[in-house]
Order: structure tokens, then C-alpha cells, then sequence
């Protein structure tokens, strides 16, 4: 009988047990040792164990809270040092369904495809690779496109951003240029009537010579007749005999003025002539030589001033439009290092050279001590002038595929959007933006690249056209 009773309350004392670790089991609670360790602190012990240097700190509940340094939670918990290895992936990936529920009460709508892909599922799954579909919450469904990044991936990468600003942008076109005579300044001697070459002045090419300067001495049987016969209409005129119109003739034949006058005075018609330089300037061709014959018509010598001289620039037929009458334009001789000229845009020619697609672009400068010699090359910077402001971004903030412009906004909390925009002119650096952006907007100006590459930026860009089908 006593033995019965003592089983009777072993069986029943099991069964109690059992009962209690059924009811312990269905609410979460733990058993002896257990207790002391919560179930956070179990799913966290199942963790791989992270290696390399600590790049941030989460909040231990694994909400969407960072640090850069460590801190403690309100109620005095220190938060979680994350390190290189466990930072593989730009979304923070809950450990489980369970802890998703109790740090985030927001219902899931449906899964997306980890790649950005256009491919949903309404319940958890994993794509080709192994990776798990990533939850869209309730109320995130605005944010088709939006590239999200943890701080330790922003760090890491060097992700800089800057606001839009409005700014002037000073274009500069760097084009090649050649040094060309002033067609303005270029003089041929030349006589008007046959005639004979008596002596030549000791004058060569090369040398630079004055108004008024001597060139050559010449006979010609035509002048001298001219001559005789203003010297005879003279004499007549001191009678009262109306002048005729031999001093016409000689001026019609290039005698100088000089000539003329000395023939009036002495009554007398020299044998030759002298023929004077009628300019300043160099000389670029001489032709002549003692005893000569030259004919009517024919050339002397070639003059030019080089006091103020061309250079012609070639501009390419895109960048014509930036180029205006009156822009500044700084001159630097191959030939001379160290030495600039300053000068402005004259004129710019009215036809582009099928060959080159180039268009001629005449800048004026003043050739200081002769420096600048004709068919010298040149490097010519031409700028746009002064322009309004306008939104501009630095060219590193522009993502260009050829048919698309793209700029990445930050949106702040590590989020990034592409954004379509149009580009206007460039110029130091900076590139106008006329329509996809607001002033004030930050913009990412460094690492855009890497954002592109590691997010898969192009299947974000194609939700634009083929939005996310939703179940």
C-alpha cells in the first residue's frame, strides 16, 4: 500500500513538471540557468562572430540607429559594435522573422528581389543565390528606386555629397592658334611706270625700316617726260597761262611728294628718283637688284608693322556657340615658355573648314618688343565672358551613359535616388543643370560610381518605365 502511494506521487510529481515546461515553453520563457539569458542574447550567442576593425555601433535591438562612437541606449544598454565582416550588404538584414515583428510592428506588403529586380513574392524566400528577398513594409511603397546604404558601406566608400548652388561658370576653351600678319599692315612698293633700277639701298629682308626711308634709286623715261612737261606748264603759269595736268600725271605715276615739290622749286627733273618706304615695318621681300628693269606694276619690296599683330584660332564647330565677339583670349608661344599675351576676340570668321570642322577666330595683341613672329604656334585659351548665375554641379556628380544624365540625390539616413536631369555649359570643373534638381538639393559628388556598381543603380533606373508589380 505504501508503495503504491509513493508511485502515485512520483507519477503525479512528473506529470506537474511536464505540465510547467509545456506552459514555460508555449510563453518564451526560460528554465534554470536559462533564465538569466534573454532571447536576444541566445539568437545573438548563434551569431557568426564578427572580424576586422569596428566601423560603427548599432542599437542592440537592431533597430535603424547608428553611432560613430560608442553610446547606450535609454535605458543604459550599450549598443552593438558592428565590424568589417559583418557589414556585407546595404540593407541591415533582420536575423529573423520573430525580431523583425518586435522591432518593426509595420505590416509587410510583400517581399522584393535582393537585386533590385522587378520580381516580388507575398511570403519570405531566396532568389538564385542563396540571398533572401528583402520585406517591403507598409508605407514604404513611395520608395521604388530609393538605394538604401549603412553608414559603415557610406564610410568605407568615401561617399560625399554637396548641396545645388547657383554659380557663375567662367568657360574657358583651350584651342591651338597661329601667329598671322595684320592684313592691315602690309605694304608692297611698287612703281607705276616702266623704269630701270639705278642702286638699291642696303636694305634686306629682315630689317626694319621707317617712313620715309630709302629703298632704291631709279631711271624711268616716262617720269622724267611727266617731269618736263610740269616744269613747262610752270613757267607758262607765270605768264597767266592756266596749269595744265602734269602735276596730276606725276602723282598718277607714285611719284613721292617730296619729288614733286623739289621739281617745282630748282625748275629741274632729275635723272632718277629716290622711292621711299611708305610705312614702318619690317622687310619681308625684297625683289629687286642693282640695274634691274622693272616693268609697270612690278614690286620692290614687301613691308608689314608688326606693332600689332593676328592670331588665328581654330575652334571646333561645338564649342563655336561659347565664343563671342569681345572675349577675352590669352596667348602662349610654344616657342617662348613662360611668356602670355592678352587680347580680345576680334572677329570670327563666317565659314567652317570641311576638313577640320573648325571655324577661324581673329584675336588682336600687341607684339611687345617683336616677341610674336608671323606662322608661330600658339595655345589660346578664350573665355565665355561673364555669365548669370545658374544651378550648377561639379562634373563628378554626373553620370553620363550617352543617352542619359544622371545625378544621385541623398536623401539623407542613407538613402540615394537617381534622378534624370538635363546638362547645360561646362566650364572650371562645374556643369550647368537646366532642369532635374533644385537649388538646395545635396547631390553625391564623390563615389557615385561605386553606388552605381554595388547597388545595381541600372535596375533601379528601370523602375522608372516598369514599376515593381505588386501582389
Amino acid at each position: 500500500m505504501k508503495r503504491l502511494a509513493l508511485t502515485g506521487l512520483a507519477l503525479a510529481a512528473v506529470l506537474a513538471a511536464g505540465g510547467a515546461g509545456y506552459w514555460v515553453g508555449q510563453r518564451g520563457l526560460a528554465v534554470g540557468w536559462r533564465g538569466w539569458l534573454s532571447i536576444e542574447g541566445s539568437l545573438a550567442a548563434n551569431e557568426p562572430v564578427g572580424t576586422g576593425p569596428v566601423i560603427y555601433y548599432q542599437d542592440p535591438d537592431r533597430k535603424p540607429v547608428y553611432s560613430a562612437q560608442p553610446r547606450q541606449t535609454v535605458d543604459g544598454r550599450p549598443f552593438t559594435a558592428v565590424h568589417a565582416s559583418q557589414d556585407v550588404s546595404f540593407e541591415v538584414k533582420p536575423p529573423s522573422e520573430e525580431r523583425t515583428a518586435q522591432a518593426d510592428p509595420k505590416r509587410v506588403l510583400y517581399y522584393r528581389n535582393p537585386m533590385g529586380l522587378p520580381d516580388t513574392s507575398p511570403v519570405p524566400k531566396k532568389d538564385s543565390m542563396g540571398m533572401d528577398y528583402l520585406p517591403v513594409y507598409q508605407g514604404e511603397g513611395n520608395e521604388d528606386g530609393v538605394i538604401k546604404l549603412s553608414p559603415g558601406r557610406i564610410q568605407r566608400s568615401g561617399v560625399r555629397s554637396e548641396p545645388v548652388r547657383r554659380q557663375s561658370i567662367a568657360q574657358t576653351i583651350h584651342v591651338p592658334g597661329v601667329v598671322q600678319l595684320d592684313e592691315r599692315r602690309i605694304s608692297v612698293v611698287t612703281i607705276r611706270a616702266d623704269a630701270f633700277v639705278q642702286e638699291v639701298a642696303a636694305v634686306t629682308t629682315g630689317d626694319h625700316v621707317t617712313k620715309g626711308t630709302r629703298l632704291a634709286r631709279i631711271y624711268s623715261p616716262e617720269i622724267s617726260t611727266a617731269g618736263a612737261q610740269f616744269i613747262t606748264e610752270l613757267n607758262a603759269a607765270a605768264r597767266g597761262v592756266p596749269e595744265g595736268g602734269a602735276r596730276q600725271r606725276l602723282e598718277n605715276l607714285g611719284v613721292p611728294s617730296e619729288v614733286i615739290a623739289e621739281i617745282e622749286r630748282s625748275r629741274k627733273v632729275p635723272l632718277t628718283i629716290n622711292w621711299s618706304a611708305p610705312r614702318d615695318g619690317i622687310v619681308l621681300e625684297r625683289s629687286v637688284s642693282d640695274g634691274m628693269r622693272m616693268a609697270a606694276g612690278g614690286s620692290l619690296f614687301r613691308l608689314a608693322d608688326i606693332s600689332t599683330i593676328w592670331v588665328l584660332a581654330d575652334v571646333p564647330e561645338r564649342q563655336l556657340a561659347a565664343v563671342s565677339i569681345g572675349a577675352p583670349a590669352t596667348v602662349r608661344l610654344r616657342g617662348r615658355p613662360g611668356s602670355s599675351f592678352e587680347g580680345r576676340v576680334s572677329v570670327i570668321y563666317p565659314e567652317i573648314a570641311e576638313a577640320t570642322r573648325t571655324a577661324k577666330v581673329r584675336i588682336e595683341i600687341g607684339n611687345r618688343d617683336g616677341m610674336l613672329l608671323p606662322n608661330m604656334y600658339a595655345d589660346v585659351d578664350i573665355g565665355s565672358g561673364d555669365a548669370a548665375p545658374e544651378l550648377a554641379v561639379p562634373d563628378s556628380a554626373v553620370i553620363d551613359s550617352g543617352t542619359r544624365r544622371i545625378v544621385i540625390l541623398d536623401l539623407g539616413e542613407g538613402r540615394f535616388a537617381p534622378r534624370e536631369v538635363k546638362l547645360g555649359r561646362r566650364g572650371d570643373g562645374m556643369v550647368a543643370i537646366t532642369e532635374g534638381v533644385s537649388e538646395g538639393d545635396r547631390i553625391v559628388v564623390s563615389a557615385n560610381f561605386l553606388i552605381d556598381a554595388e547597388s545595381n543603380l541600372k535596375a533601379a533606373l528601370s523602375g522608372f518605365a516598369q514599376p515593381e508589380a505588386k501582389p
